[in-house]
């Protein structure tokens, strides 16, 4: 299981990589996409998968005697989530915005239409 989550994590990384170098804007935005669950995924491997139940100790233990779930992973993978959404929404209005107004979404000729003005 683990080996399939790290094979999974690669291919995250290297196609998220792969369209942040392409030329148009919009493979930019789904490479972001892309490498941020794959961050996700990581957390969440690194945080070790264990079925367990929730690391609640009871009044009278002192530690844990079974297995349990990880917290910290969890709750920074929620945070990570709310923060990739956003700028996600972000970079779709930004992107929206530079294709009204330069009628294009690839890079070099925005910078084609930059010199010109």
């Amino acid at each position: 299981m683990e080996i399939l989550i790290a094979i999974m994590i690669g291919f995250l990384y290297a196609s998220g990589i792969y369209m942040m170098l392409r030329r148009s804007l919009v493979k930019l935005i789904i490479g972001i996409i892309l490498l941020g669950n794959g961050a996700n995924l990581l957390i969440f491997f690194l945080g070790r998968i264990t079925k367990g139940a929730p690391p609640i100790i009871p009044g009278d233990a002192k530690v844990f005697t079974e297995a349990f779930a990880d917290p910290v992973p969890q709750a920074l993978i929620l945070t990570a989530i709310v923060i990739s959404f956003g700028l996600q929404s972000f970079a779709i209005v930004l992107v929206k915005r530079a294709h009204t107004v330069v009628r294009t979404d690839d890079l070099d000729e925005m910078n084609a239409t930059d010199e010109d003005s």
